[in-house]
């Protein structure tokens, strides 16, 4: 037997009866190595042995069960991290590398990233365009990905034992903020696939993150990495637009997918990325009969999929500003075309689209219409200046600039373009515009119409209409 083995057959016979202390077990184990040589090997086999390492320096087991979130949103970038990714910038660049040439050149990389993205066009990340990349992305990125999870979270689907893959692991925005959703009483083994040098800033990133959250990055590209075991949670955070074939890799890693785990997609808002997830995500369903949609964009009528245009996103509050950002944003000169200071490099904005998908069947929310009682969007043809009842979901902030507030509302059915239009806002029908993104609504005694300059309906919500949340 193996000094690791030993060392491991101790810790499963410990752990459930005392907190096992390397500075005390080394003595039992054959050929008493080093308490630092038993510690290492205990965090090496913590996944295996469902432990964690306490603060005092011991190891206790994970409990059973699921988590039990606390999140309640995110207004920061966190100083701790902030720090570290400038610790790289200066490392690279020098202390004064927001007003140096080298500020001049991450700015001109981020006028790049932001013109090939509009251009769908494929970017190489070396060394600086990743780190102009993370310069610019990670603090949105940190939040998009903790809203998304706590979908999971708060309905009980995440147990305090997970393996994590991610897929195109970028730069750790993501990484991070599942990092720091999760509590300290869980046991995380996460896969990282980066193929690029954006690795290099991950590693970085995820260095000094907790011993229970253990990071493994491997550096192949998602068509050629060889995933082993089965994982709880498959993360492609604002990846599958840039793949060349989105849904063969996505049923590459089914395989893998744990039969109670969540494959789960962030893309951009914009209108070009966010209708791609949903074509890849009704062509994931299509082709896959195990597969369903948990959230947000869930069927209410069984036997219908949507095929409408299928721009739908969430906005969740701004971030702050992190100094890195406001730094290279401020400290520059006025002669490059816009004016120092005016936010074209910083991103507090977080608003995104995202995709929950799973093979067990299960819906974050599980309600059949009634036909008697409510219409199909599949139908609305035939209800146009009529008034109608309707179960529909809350798929966006309000979008009108001016006016009215309007809303994408969607039923699973519908083959356009459905929203709601708040004419006339009361007591009875406030919930339309306060209930969030997601949330599944009543509507009651609204006036259906045909918007012929747009190509949708619209269901108008006034005076005389009711809107209740169902879920």
């Amino acid at each position: 037997m193996t000094t690791d083995e030993s060392i491991v057959d101790t810790a499963k016979y410990l752990r459930n009866v005392r907190p096992i202390d390397p500075d005390e077990i080394f003595e039992y184990v054959e050929r008493t190595p080093h308490p630092a040589v038993v510690r290492q090997t205990l965090r090496e086999h913590a996944f295996e042995l469902g432990i964690r390492e306490r603060d005092d320096g011991t190891f206790v087991p994970i409990e059973d069960g699921t988590i039990r979130p606390t999140f309640r949103g995110v207004t920061a970038f966190p100083e701790a991290y902030a720090r570290r990714f400038e610790e790289l910038l200066v490392e690279r660049y020098g202390p004064g590398w927001p007003s140096s040439e080298s500020g001049d050149r991450l700015r001109e990389l981020i006028d790049q990233l932001k013109v090939s993205y509009f251009a769908d066009e494929s970017v190489t990340y070396d060394e600086e365009t990743a780190l102009a990349y993370a310069l610019y992305h990670l603090p949105d990125y940190y939040a998009a990905i903790q809203y998304t999870l706590d979908e999971l979270g708060r309905a009980g689907r995440l147990s305090r034992r997970l393996r994590v893959l991610e897929i195109g692991a970028g730069t750790g925005g993501p990484a991070l903020g599942i990092h720091d959703y999760l509590s300290d009483d869980t046991l995380v083994e996460y896969h990282a696939v980066e193929p690029s040098a954006a690795a290099d800033v991950f590693e970085a990133m995820l260095d000094g993150t907790r011993s229970s959250f253990a990071t493994t990055v491997h550096r192949e590209t998602a068509e050629a990495f060889d995933p082993e075991g089965e994982y709880d949670l498959i993360v492609f955070g604002n990846v599958l637009s840039e793949l060349e074939s989105p849904i063969e890799v996505v049923e590459r890693y089914l395989d893998s997918l744990a039969p109670d785990g969540t494959v789960l997609a962030i893309a951009p808002a914009e209108e070009r990325t966010a209708t791609r997830l949903r074509r890849i995500e009704r062509d994931l369903v299509d082709r896959n009969a195990d597969l369903t949609v948990y959230a947000p964009t869930i069927r209410l009528w069984d036997g219908y999929q949507p095929t409408d245009r299928g721009w739908t996103f969430t906005r969740k509050p701004k971030v702050d500003v992190p100094a890195f950002q406001r730094r290279l944003d401020e400290d520059r000169s006025a002669d490059k075309g816009s004016t120092p200071g005016d936010g074209t490099y910083t991103k507090p904005v977080v608003q995104f689209a995202y995709l929950l998908l799973r093979k067990d069947g299960q819906r974050a929310i599980e309600y059949e219409p009634d036909p008697d009682r409510v219409a199909k969007m599949a139908e609305m043809e035939r209800h146009v200046t009529e008034r109608i009842d309707l179960a529909a979901l809350k798929l966006s902030p309000d979008l009108a600039e001016d006016g009215h507030p309007l809303f994408k509302i969607s039923d699973g059915s519908e083959a356009v373009d459905h929203y709601a239009v708040l004419t006339d806002r009361s007591a009875l029908n406030e919930t339309l515009a306060d209930a969030p993104y997601g949330s599944l609504l009543l509507f009651e005694n609204v006036l259906v119409l045909w918007n012929d300059d747009e190509g949708a309906y619209n269901l108008v919500v006034d005076g005389e209409s009711a809107v209740d949340r169902l879920a």
